[in-house]
């Protein structure tokens, strides 16, 4: 590895179902809002009422898609973790004490000192055998960072 590579890491199966959930949500609320002024509930429903069904339906989608949204991005100096909400934390490959995937997690995680540790939830167990070459990457990248060290 030259010290100009990347690695960026995603969730797999995360993604995809997250996109079916939402696709599947957004139908399912237009649906319910297209019916809900023929509906012989005996309750009055407005065109204010279907917007606001299809509303509610668009933010459940973008809630459901925000497990899409994790993401691993590695370099040689550091790695900079996102998982589900729009917040980044970066470490130098210094303040790493190792990348792990501990038995029965779900996810990987990095080892910090002071017994810490910040889960990665773009590395998921479920995505298999690309869960194992994105552990494997980050850990060439670690070893090559502290080899780098006096």
């Amino acid at each position: 590895m030259t010290g100009e590579d990347v690695v960026v890491i995603r969730p797999f199966r995360a993604t995809w179902v997250s996109t079916v959930l939402a696709v599947f949500l957004l139908v399912a609320f237009v649906i319910v809002a297209v019916l809900l002024r023929q509906s012989k509930t005996g309750a009055i429903f407005e065109v204010s009422d279907q917007i606001a069904m299809v509303g509610i339906g668009v933010l459940l989608a973008c809630g459901s898609l925000l497990f899409a949204t994790a993401r691993v991005r590695a370099d040689a100096e550091g790695i900079e973790v996102r998982n589900v909400i729009f917040l980044n934390r970066r470490y130098t490959w210094l303040e790493v004490v190792s990348v792990s995937f501990p038995d029965g997690a779900s996810f990987a995680r990095l080892e910090l000192p002071e017994d810490e540790y910040c889960g990665m939830l773009a590395i998921q167990a479920v995505d298999r055998d690309r869960a194992v070459e994105a552990v494997r990457a980050l850990r060439r990248l670690h070893k090559q960072a502290w080899a780098e060290q006096p």
